[in-house]
């Protein structure tokens, strides 16, 4: 890895930690040069404007949370399996020591331009979240997998937005008995 490449890595993860732990709204640039160490100047050669810089933020959580997902259900069985995988692997995500919800919604949450680079990136992350979502309900065998998918996308939505709901139950147990309920009555 270059200099180069370290420095827009460092300026990028320390952004990002400022960005999940007080929204991106709240954290200025300065906040993110006086955290970092790192040049005003330097940063905006990487990063030429802020929303360039929340956009890199959420599509690093995107790939990492796809990477994720990726290994969840690598070794789970086919359909049932890999909902249930997904359950226990979120409902432990939610209840995880400084967890604020999902990066892409709360951003999305605090700019109310549709077109902003940042509702663009947390839409295209929910929208293959449905489509993952769908193709695993079709292993499931249930007709239609389309409706058990969103009903099940919006249930995991609830999770990452629960703001600490989910921390005094096994809610990885919470999920799994939901998403059974959704998929047996489709």
């Amino acid at each position: 890895m270059t200099r180069s490449q370290r420095v827009r890595s460092k300026a990028l993860r320390v952004a990002s930690d400022l960005f999940y732990a007080n929204g991106v709204r709240a954290v200025g640039m300065d906040q993110i040069v006086d955290t970092s160490g790192i040049a005003k100047t330097t940063i905006y050669r990487h990063f030429p404007t802020k929303d360039m810089l929340i956009e890199a933020f959420l599509q690093a959580e995107d790939a990492e949370f796809w990477h994720q997902w990726d290994q969840t259900v690598s070794g789970a069985d086919a359909g049932i399996g890999e909902l249930e995988a997904l359950c226990r692997w979120i409902g432990d995500r939610v209840r995880r020591d400084g967890y604020r919800g999902c990066p892409q919604i709360n951003v999305a949450a605090e700019f109310a331009d549709y077109d902003h680079p940042a509702r663009a990136v947390a839409r295209a992350h929910k929208a293959e979240m449905l489509r993952r979502l769908t193709s695993i309900c079709a292993r499931t065998g249930v007709s239609n997998p389309s409706v058990p998918a969103l009903q099940i996308s919006l249930l995991l939505d609830g999770a990452f937005m629960s703001d600490g709901r989910l921390n005094g139950v096994d809610a990885p147990a919470v999920l799994i008995q939901a998403v059974r309920r959704i998929v047996t009555s489709g």
